[in-house]
């Protein structure tokens, strides 16, 4: 049997690739869906942030439009960026005129000065800040984007490496950003440029194909897993024996749930550092205030740091004439937030009056807001430089005990083929599975190619019709 612990994208994915009929899969809460699971409550739709898909993967494209009968909206996005009450297009670089002077003047001239001269080659950047800082130049790295690191990252960018980067931060050319310090940059290019969303039920509507038929057991948390006997006990006092185990839970606590862990390897997991994020649902009973799809906030005296709408999803996230704002606020382990969770709510609920998102003047009551916390435990793995030494330790352990190793297990990120090609799993026993499981810079499309590759590789295809759309 394929024992796979948690029911979240990867979880759903890695099942149903194998075949439902093969797999039993345990997850501690009362739904699957995981991190895309979505909450509906009085009428708007809430998922765990601004979940879209624009994956350029047709196999995923073909499942997602399939799991949602092609009932979704496709549209272009718009993307803002708030700095000290002065609103800028995406990317801000590229949007320089809209910076207020002398600063605009400022960041151009440095992007220009770090120009690398005619003929040569810069040196690899040591870290994300010396990455942004010859990508972006020193002054609007440090007034703009190491400011939103450290909110969003919640460390310092020369603690992170550059390997996660990829295409998801924009380098611009020189000749992009003197149109945009001009006022003649037209077209955006965010990493994003067009996007899907279910019509109804959430993001979490897209994982209806996959759930069907899944066999899985909810409200069972995994508290001991004994590699040795091949074993997984469960806080409903059952025990499940496995052929295969498929691990999608946070590795730290994958290793914590471990009997006969050495000691380094208790280190190794305890370097490994996540995000933990506070999100503030907030309603108010008047129309979208702004025309963007999601903002970003580079203000670091204010907790809100990305913001989104519900209703700019899709129509039917929220009542007619309604407005959901969803706002994150992160934090780490070692950095957590400085006030209680209320006492941040209503500090978000403040600035989004002041950035014009919440119009009290529009409001005849004022009990036309409301506002609900949602605390995530996992968000975002940080990719520093003790993550790569830690997943050293950790795998070199687990492969003792039939690992299934990648050549890219080490790296934030996956390059993922149109045919799954993947190395035989031979006599693995032990796989590892979406972006707690991996350790990864995962998106939602990546955990579903993550199951569809898992089957490859132990000689199983997909069980549905959508392999072949």
């Amino acid at each position: 049997m394929n024992l796979i612990l948690g029911a979240g994208l990867a979880g759903l994915s890695s099942s149903y690739h194998l075949g439902h009929d093969k797999c039993l899969v345990l997850e501690k809460s009362s739904h699957t869906g995981g991190h895309v699971y979505s909450r509906i409550v009085d009428g708007f739709t809430w998922d765990e942030g601004p979940h879209v898909s624009f994956t350029k993967h047709q196999y995923v494209r073909k499942f997602f439009a399939e799991s949602v009968d092609d009932e979704f909206s496709d549209y272009p996005v718009r993307v803002g960026n708030y700095y000290h009450g002065h609103w800028i297009d995406h990317p801000a670089q590229c949007s320089l005129h809209q910076v207020p002077e002398p600063l605009r003047t400022e960041c151009f001239r440095s992007f220009l000065d770090s120009r690398p001269l005619s003929g040569t080659t810069p040196l690899p950047p040591k870290n994300y800040a010396e990455w942004l800082e010859q990508s972006l130049g020193p002054v609007f790295a440090r007034e703009f984007s190491e400011k939103y690191t450290r909110k969003y990252w919640t460390v310092d960018a020369e603690q992170l490496t550059a390997e996660w980067v990829g295409g998801r931060v924009y380098a611009p050319s020189i000749e992009d950003v003197q149109a945009g310090y001009d006022g003649t940059f037209g077209e955006s290019k965010h990493y994003i440029m067009e996007v899907r969303y279910p019509k109804k039920g959430g993001y979490n509507a897209y994982t209806q194909l996959l759930r069907r038929g899944c066999n899985v057991e909810l409200n069972s948390e995994v508290t001991s897993i004994d590699l040795n006997n091949k074993c997984v006990a469960t806080s409903l006092g059952k025990t499940y024996a496995y052929n295969r185990l498929i691990n999608t839970l946070p590795l730290p606590v994958f290793i914590k749930m471990c009997r006969g862990v050495p000691a380094n390897v208790v280190m190794a997991a305890k370097q490994l550092l996540c995000t933990q994020l506070l999100l503030v649902n907030v309603r108010a009973k008047h129309p979208t205030m702004r025309p963007e799809n999601w903002m970003y906030v580079y203000d670091e005296d204010k907790f809100s740091t990305r913001i989104h709408c519900v209703e700019k999803l899709t129509p039917g996230n929220a009542p007619k004439g309604w407005t959901g704002i969803q706002v994150e606020v992160y934090s780490n382990p070692l950095k957590p937030l400085p006030a209680d969770r209320a006492e941040i709510g209503g500090r978000v609920v403040e600035e989004l009056i002041e950035m014009g998102l919440i119009a009290p003047e529009n409001l005849t009551q004022p009990g036309e807001i409301y506002r609900d916390l949602l605390s995530v435990q996992w968000a975002n793995p940080v990719f520093t430089f003790a993550t790569e030494p830690a997943l050293k330790e950790i795998w070199a352990w687990l492969e003792t005990y039939g690992l299934y190793r990648e050549p890219d297990d080490l790296y934030p990120l996956t390059k993922w083929t149109d045919t799954p090609n993947p190395l035989p799993a031979n006599n693995a026993t032990l796989f590892m599975a979406g972006r707690f499981g991996q350790w990864k810079y995962f998106w939602s499309d990546d955990c579903v190619l993550r199951g569809r590759h898992l089957a490859a590789a132990v000689g199983h295809s997909s069980q549905e019709s959508t392999e072949n759309v």
